[in-house]
């Protein structure tokens, strides 16, 4: 168990994280999970002695995260310690003694436009959870959406005449974001449908609801993009994100300017939409490798 001094100082410093530097729900549920686990493998020397953060770190390498997941777990707690210190809590700089892991950089998982369609299709269209999965599949792809904005949006934010969804995204930052004609019919088929059905009697803003009309959650949706994923037989790892990535690549490879990438996307930065300009470059060479005789 984490020593309990150290569960309080955690505590302590996702309630600065909320009142006093305003950050979101989300942004805090992600520092508390980091926190935890550098809570289960740290003890009582945390305070004073770098050897708590040495064992986090290496028990991260060991089972596989990536160098950017590392860099980031890391970071939250190298901020923890930084609160940790100001408060008179932690009696000497730990992260000052710990080479900080290096986010390297990776591609990420993009699917081919084949396996998008048969995963969008994989749902039974004549049932009431394939109705509604089918509408939030063509949303995770086709307005590439983060998870947390798909099971966050509200009716009001969905104009169907207008083909349009307005988003809440990071930093309550709002954009909207186009949807195509086949979005705008699953979509309407779902909410006149089994939504109506579901919220009867149980009124909710919610758009994305179970059975017993309350709103999906991230859980949910992760657990469903992998059965389809599985009916559809595509063997790759595939989660909400996957779509999201696949939405910006193939856009990119279809000619999208990075500028109207990078604002569909709601990224804050230049920088993160170019990763997927790196991507496209890949797969440009893979293709011209496997099918140009002079590769």
């Amino acid at each position: 168990m984490p020593e309990a001094d150290l569960e309080t100082a955690i505590d302590a410093f996702l309630v600065e994280l909320r009142v006093e530097r305003g950050l979101s729900p989300l942004t805090i549920a992600a520092y508390r999970r980091d926190l935890a686990q550098f809570a289960a493998v740290a003890d009582a020397r945390w305070r004073d002695d770098p050897q708590p953060l040495v064992d986090f770190v290496r028990r991260l390498q060991d089972g596989g995260a990536r160098g950017s997941t590392q860099a980031r777990k890391s970071a939250a707690v190298r901020s923890f310690y930084g609160f940790a210190i100001r408060e008179g809590i932690a009696t000497r700089d730990v992260p000052a003694l710990v080479d900080a892991p290096r986010p390297g950089s990776y591609l990420p998982d993009v699917l081919a436009a084949d396996d998008v369609v048969r995963i969008l299709d994989a749902p039974p269209g004549e049932e009431s959870i394939g109705i509604r999965d089918r509408a939030i599949l063509e949303l995770l792809y086709g307005c590439g959406l983060r998870v947390s904005e798909l099971v966050g949006l509200d009716t009001n934010r969905v104009d169907l005449d207008g083909q349009q969804v307005r988003v809440i995204g990071k930093g309550n930052k709002e954009r909207r974001v186009p949807m195509g004609d086949e979005a705008r019919e699953r979509l309407h088929r779902y909410r006149s449908g089994p939504r109506a059905e579901w919220t009867a009697g149980r009124p909710t803003p919610a758009v994305f609801v179970g059975r017993r009309g309350r709103r999906l959650s991230r859980e949910a949706v992760w657990a469903l993009v992998k059965r389809w994923a599985d009916a559809a037989g595509v063997t790759e790892r595939v989660t909400p994100h996957t779509f999201r990535h696949s939405f910006a690549t193939h856009l990119l490879e279809g000619g999208a300017d990075l500028r109207v990438v990078q604002a569909l996307l709601g990224h804050a930065s230049i920088s993160t939409t170019q990763l997927y300009t790196h991507l496209t470059g890949e797969r440009v060479r893979e293709v011209y490798s496997r099918a140009h005789p002079r590769a």
